[in-house]
């Protein structure tokens, strides 16, 4: 689902306006019933259904479910809106992503709000300016708050919680479906998260679609007008992070940074009183501070010993609009992209390749599944063999270095994808496929594995790796598996014949299998305070623990630790990828193989030149030699010594870019680190 997140407001006022709407009427026509279409990648996968139960249109039920993969929501929400469209009464009830059960209470009298959900529950004055947001509401509460932000003269309206929102019109097109056009207008809202959140509304102000390239809502039987939409709100996301690049970046042609510990993945170790000199996007000299002359020219950044690393790798990563900016201001130079819409990421990857946009370098991994009701969000859904080598041939056509297969593809499509992959050298990974196991799916070709899970899932019988069974299962059963048993080592030493990678995503599964509705998610609680208020109360939101079984859960999170650690004494290469928000999350799992105990310097290895290796680009990446593509990391700190600084970057360079996280982290609504 598109998350309702927010921009900073000097980026926001800095966009190019459409021409001023016309005036809403004040008494807009209410249908008591509109159908909406939820969609993920394109395909149908869900419904909203809003009815009125007045004229006025103030009291609300709202029906909204989707299914993404035997996951999703099926909520039903209540609520009754004053004369200026704010909630004064809001009941939600059903379950969420996980199935876990919702339940969501707000009420406002005339000077008081009172809110309690399973995650939070408090109470503040209210006054007519207040907008509560929910936590398990649907993708229309967006357009709820965009109503009442227009009714307002101000423009704007305090968040309850806490926070403010603004908004502002920045786009207009003509919806086009079944030869009829009606022109809508985008509006950005300001103030939720980190960047804008986008809404198409009529010229009544009612919500006519709220889209991206993944998940998208659109009045029924518009679904044609989609592609359509998606373009023009892609221009103007591009206009603002174009102006988000110019405010954070600069290019100076020759940088020599003084007075570093150089970190050297090769050897682990750090040289202290190091220079580097840097001549437009490469690597010039590398040497003792008394050794390298200061040139003319050169700008000088003084390192004060802080530590310099090569720029780091998120390993997996599934690329959105604010998460270029995210992984930049983590020291994210470069990330493998393991799902997405083609043409999306073609878009994004250019505008970081050409210096337009803020981002790291991009390697592609293209998706592959099979239909049915498990299949996963995307347009490459292939259950013949012909169409199987025709979606690895675009890829390939395309610049996409890896091919990733899902859970719902035919095993038997496994073999000709293999074939055709190795023709054009391309990687071949993935989940593994229903119907194989592990085992299998290394001798029949993959390169890697993705995700820990399924290393488990590779000795127990019978679950379906389609469904939310692959977490349930290896939640509940992963701690009885003996990792020194025959049937693990022979499978370890199957994996180093074979030369297979792994990438075990630990972030993604240390919230899901610890915490619970109301506690914080363990992943990113180191960094929740400095996030924005809207997106750090998602982070209680819980996992999948279900009652009565925590130990067990507990136990299996370790298991999974030491599962990662075993195969890395073994020698199995480890990756460092996330499946999870960009930047904070890459710097967690750096700081889960330290606690799985790899050593903190080889950990910071997996994640710059074990990365350049695997992806064969090593010649160009991964230590900080003359001759080497610029990107690097200067961190207040020495996270050879304590992993957790490796959060404290002070500033990156990526292709000789020179970025400051700083700006970078008030622009989205981040509190910078002090």
């Amino acid at each position: 689902m598109q998350r309702l997140s927010g921009l900073a407001l000097a980026l926001l006022a800095s966009l190019p306006l459409a021409a001023a709407e016309p005036a809403a009427p004040s008494t807009p026509p209410v249908v008591r019933e509109v159908r909406y279409t939820f969609l993920l990648a394109g395909n149908t996968s869900g419904s909203l259904v809003q009815k009125a139960a007045d004229a006025a249109g103030r009291d609300l039920t709202i029906e909204f479910e989707f299914n993404d993969r035997g996951r999703g929501p099926k909520l039903r929400t209540h609520e009754m809106l004053d004369e200026r469209g704010l909630p004064v009464r809001l009941e939600i009830d059903g379950t969420d992503y996980w199935k876990n059960p919702v339940s969501e209470r707000f009420e406002a009298t005339t000077d008081k709000a009172f809110w309690k959900s399973a995650a939070e529950a408090g109470g503040r004055d209210f006054d007519s300016h207040s907008f509560y947001t929910s936590l398990n509401g649907s993708p229309l509460e967006v357009g709820l708050l965009a109503r009442a932000l227009l009714e307002n003269r101000r423009r704007r309206l305090d968040v309850l919680p806490d926070g403010e929102a603004r908004i502002e019109k920045v786009g207009a097109a003509q919806a086009r479906a079944a030869g009829i056009a009606r022109p809508v207008d985008l509006y950005a809202i300001a103030g939720l998260g980190f960047s804008p959140a986008y809404v198409w509304l009529d010229g009544q102000h009612n919500v006519f679609a709220v889209v991206s390239g993944w998940a998208t809502l659109v009045l029924e039987g518009w679904e044609p007008a989609v592609p359509d939409l998606v373009k023009a709100q892609d221009a103007v996301n591009a206009a603002r992070l174009k102006a988000l690049y110019k405010e954070v970046a600069r290019r100076p042609e020759r940088v020599l940074i003084r007075n570093v510990k150089l970190f050297d993945p090769e050897t682990g170790k750090s040289r202290p009183n190091t220079s580097v000199l840097v001549f437009r996007n490469r690597i010039d000299k590398v040497g003792n501070d008394r050794e390298i002359e200061i040139p003319d020219s050169a700008e000088v950044i003084e390192g004060k010993g802080r530590t310099l690393l090569p720029g780091l790798w998120d390993m997996h990563v599934h690329m959105g609009p604010d998460d270029g900016a995210l992984d930049i201001a983590a020291g994210v130079t470069t990330v493998r992209d393991m799902a997405n819409d083609t043409d999306q990421l073609l878009a994004m990857k250019h505008g970081f390749d050409a210096s337009e946009t803020v981002g790291p370098h991009v390697l592609m991994a293209g998706f592959i599944d099979g239909p049915g009701p498990f299949a996963g969000p995307s347009k490459v859904l292939v259950d013949t063999e012909e169409k199987a080598i025709a979606a690895v041939d675009r890829y390939a056509q395309l610049g996409y270095v890896q091919i990733k297969l899902y859970s719902s593809l035919d095993p038997k499509l496994v073999p000709p994808i293999v074939e055709r992959a190795k023709k054009y050298h391309l990687r071949v990974s993935g989940h593994i496929p229903n119907g194989l196991t592990a085992e299998q799916a290394v001798r029949a070709g993959f390169n890697e594995i993705q995700h820990v899970n399924f290393l488990f899932l590779n000795f127990q019988d019978g679950v379906d790796t389609r469904t939310p069974a692959r977490f349930s299962e290896v939640a509940e059963h992963a701690a009885e598996l003996d990792l020194k048993s025959e049937k693990v080592r022979a499978f370890i030493a199957l994996l180093k014949e074979r030369g297979t990678t792994l990438d075990p995503t630990l972030n993604a599964f240390e919230g899901m299998f610890l915490s619970r509705t109301g506690t914080l998610d363990p992943s990113l609680a180191p960094v929740a305070d400095r996030l924005p208020l809207q997106v750090r109360r998602g982070l209680f939101g819980g996992g999948i623990v279900k009652p009565g079984k925590e130990e067990a859960y507990r136990k299996s999170w370790a298991a999974m630790l030491a599962m990662v650690r075993a195969m890395y004494d073994a020698g199995i290469p480890i990756e460092a990828g996330t499946d999870s928000l960009a930047g904070f999350n890459l710097h967690r799992e750096l700081e889960l193989d330290v606690q799985a105990g790899i050593p903190a310097p080889q950990a910071l290895r997996l994640a710059t030149l074990g990365a350049a290796k695997i992806m064969g680009r090593d010649k160009d990446f991964g230590t900080v030699e003359p001759g080497k593509i610029a990107d690097l990391v200067l961190v207040d700190g020495d996270p050879t010594t304590n992993i957790s600084d490796i959060r404290r970057v002070v500033l990156t360079w990526k292709d000789g870019a020179i970025y400051d996280p700083a700006k970078i982290d008030r622009a989205m609504g981040i509190r910078p680190l002090e």
